[in-house]
């Protein structure tokens, strides 16, 4: 296209020239200004140990943080609290571990090697805080509030001396007195977010008696059935649900269900009234035992003291078959007494008061409306009474008084002390100096005392890892406890397996325990491997061993039970946004409570952390798949190695893993793998 007449020749070239002059200014305007800011960012990326205010002035870190600043600059600086723990050469437990080895050793152990990075550095925080904004994420928001909170809880406890150690009651075992009896009007229920606390739990005889209405039926929306139903997705609910709770481990993470009662009184798919029992350990349900009118059979395994499982009530699908008249006269004749058949309603109605008794039995508990039985539920293996220390009533009722007798008035088992064996069978060797096979670290929260023992008594008994070709640790953060914190420091001081991490616990921060495991791993120790699992995972070590075995040691691996193409939940309870997921597939990733990783890829995750080029997500195991991803494209190919065996949910035949176990399962399967068989103890 030729260019007109009129246009002056160098018109172009002129309106370029201005269009770069005027950037060059804005350019100097923009570093005269924002120099120091500038110099901000290289000492963070520099990682020197000078600390950059928010004024723009450099000097150095003040030995103690305050902690009434905004929280969002808590995790800019670098980290007093590790700081502290690191001159801190007099601790007697293995937390962030030390300059100084822990424990002198005659044998020649290997010196625990100080972790570098602090765990809560987050890819993308130093665009935001050049920019002076709090546009932070919600994991980042969580990270950075349970490190402010860490600190606090770690100097609350280290203000603890032993004379107070020693005097605690949750430590020494003393019995804790309770009352025998409580009650709670429905006001009060309603002002305690529904949850009433028994505070030293259930005893067999113990009984919980509920005075309440339920609601009338409203609609709601099920998008399932809008397929099924042709757009008819509206049903008809009223339901409520009574709860017996266990103690929260771990912000975020639901307490343990020991029974959960619901009675659905239109209904669910059935169209008809139902109660349904479960129980919850770990988020993971059990299999429900669900009443629909039908009683339950006779037979001696289906009883609970005696009782049965569910009674019969009116059902209009249902037509009792009648004798004929014939049948009916030749009874009478012979003499035979015939009883006339009593069925009952549905215990619970609309808009009509109910008393409902919960008792604890022998067997199982046991629940009654009107003075009349209608279910029992069997007690599962993994809980006890003294576990049941919340009542939860929630959902369509409304609750006008609780009653609560014959509740037992101490409560021993709060107590660590009758949890924990102090044995020196059951402490930790210390890290060779040879080269190790595999470091396992073991996710695990502070009050899991009982899980821990179970880990220590059984697997960790392997022949591999007492004789040191595999080491184990527990990786715990801090509870808002303080006695709690005081507990697990003993604990860890005396087993030497723990390593506490200085933040405080959150079950969206579990990717922070992730790392934690692989800098250990990195820095600390000569493992060709690193695993990460549960503490209520179950591990064939030798099986496990064996696997990698089968794996040639120059290739990168990626050991467990994949997921490919899984997509991420856009609603529900476990909902991950477009903004915290883009991708519609999250990468190929192995299920959390147990997979393995080549040594390389985990120092590949620890180089990035360090370079905060990390980036984290709240569901670890996807994290880890993510990282594995960008190893395999921008550094080597490895190998992805699935297996079935290591199990996600519960336990199969010839498992190599087994999840969800409680302490008592993880005693019987380690009695059934000393006999030479693989097998489940499905009790739950």
């Amino acid at each position: 296209m030729k260019r007109p007449k009129s246009e002056p020749p160098g018109s172009r070239k002129f309106k370029w020239s201005h269009l770069l002059l005027g950037i060059a200014v804005l350019y100097l305007v923009f570093i005269a200004y924002k120099f120091p800011e500038f110099l901000e960012i290289a000492a963070m990326l520099s990682g020197d140990d000078t600390d950059v205010g928010m004024d723009g002035a450099i000097g150095k870190e003040s030995e103690g943080a305050d902690l009434s600043k905004p929280i969002f600059s808590s995790i800019y600086f670098k980290d007093a609290f590790h700081r502290k723990l690191e001159d801190n050469r007099n601790q007697d437990a293995p937390l962030m571990p030390s300059k100084e080895p822990l424990e002198e050793r005659k044998n020649g152990s290997r010196s625990i090697k100080p972790l570098q990075h602090r765990y809560g550095r987050i890819t993308g925080e130093i665009m935001k805080r050049r920019n002076r904004t709090m546009d932070l994420s919600v994991v980042e928001r969580m990270a950075d509030e349970a490190w402010t909170l860490g600190l606090k809880a770690w100097e609350e406890v280290a203000k603890v001396d032993d004379k107070e150690t020693g005097e605690n009651t949750l430590i020494e075992g003393k019995p804790e007195s309770c009352p025998s009896w409580i009650s709670m009007s429905g006001e009060d229920l309603l002002k305690g977010d529904r949850l009433m606390f028994l505070p030293c739990g259930l005893a067999a005889g113990s009984s919980i008696t509920v005075v309440g209405t339920p609601h009338y039926a409203h609609q709601e929306y099920v998008p399932q059935l809008a397929k099924l139903r042709k757009g008819d997705a509206l049903v008809m609910v009223s339901q409520f649900m009574v709860e017996l709770q266990g103690l929260k481990a771990v912000d975020g993470e639901e307490p343990p269900k020991i029974l959960h009662l619901n009675p659905r009184l239109r209904g669910d798919w059935s169209k008809r009234p139902v109660i349904e029992h479960n129980t919850c350990y770990r988020m993971h349900w059990g299999k429900a035992q669900r009443c629909d009118g039908l009683p339950s059979q006779n037979d001696e395994d289906m009883l609970v003291d005696g009782f049965g499982r569910c009674e019969k009530w009116m059902r209009n699908d249902i037509v009792d078959s009648k004798e004929s008249k014939t049948t009916s006269w030749f009874k009478r004749f012979i003499g035979r007494e015939q009883k006339p058949e009593v069925t009952w309603p549905f215990p619970f109605v609309e808009g009509k008061l109910f008393i409902m008794t919960l008792r604890a039995g022998i067997d199982g508990y046991h629940i009654s409306v009107g003075g009349r039985h209608v279910t029992s539920f069997p007690y599962r293996t993994g809980f006890t009474l003294e576990d049941a220390t919340g009542l939860a009533i929630k959902g369509d009722v409304d609750v006008h008084s609780i009653y609560v007798t014959s509740l037992p008035t101490s409560h021993p088992s709060f107590s660590p002390q009758r949890v924990l064996e102090m044995s020196d069978q059951w402490k930790a060797r210390p890290i060779p100096e040879g080269k190790i096979k595999l470091f396992i670290g073991v996710l695990s929260a502070t009050n899991h005392f009982a899980e821990r023992m179970a880990v220590r008594k059984t697997w960790m008994q392997s022949s591999a890892i007492k004789f040191s070709n595999v080491v184990v640790r527990f990786f715990v953060a801090l509870n808002p406890r303080k006695e709690v914190n005081a507990v697990l420091k003993k604990e860890a001081a005396y087993f030497g397996d723990i390593v506490i991490l200085p933040f405080m616990d959150r079950y969206e921060l579990v990717v922070l325990k992730t790392i934690s495991i692989c800098e250990f791993g990195v820095q600390n120790l000569t493992a060709a491997y690193i695993m990460k699992c549960d503490d209520d995972t179950f591990v064939r070590v030798d099986t496990v061993l064996k696997e990698i075995e089968g794996i040639s040691p120059n290739k990168s691996l990626y050991m467990g039970n994949l997921n490919l193409l899984h997509r991420p939940l856009r609603n529900g309870k476990w909902a991950v946004t477009y903004e915290e997921w883009p991708e519609e597939a999250y990468p190929p990733y192995a299920n959390g409570p147990g997979y393995i990783i080549s040594i390389d890829i985990a120092n590949y995750v620890i180089s990035r952390h360090g370079n905060r080029r990390l980036r984290l997500f709240k569901m670890e195991d996807v994290s880890m798949g993510m990282w594995v991803e960008q190893f395999n494209s921008s550094m080597r190919a490895v190998q992805y190695s699935h297996n079935w065996k290591f199990c996600q949910y519960g336990c199969m035949e010839n498992y190599f893993t087994a999840h969800y176990q409680s302490p008592r399962q993880m005693i019987c399967l380690w009695d059934k793998l000393a006999r030479g068989r693989a097998q489940c103890c499905n009790f739950r």
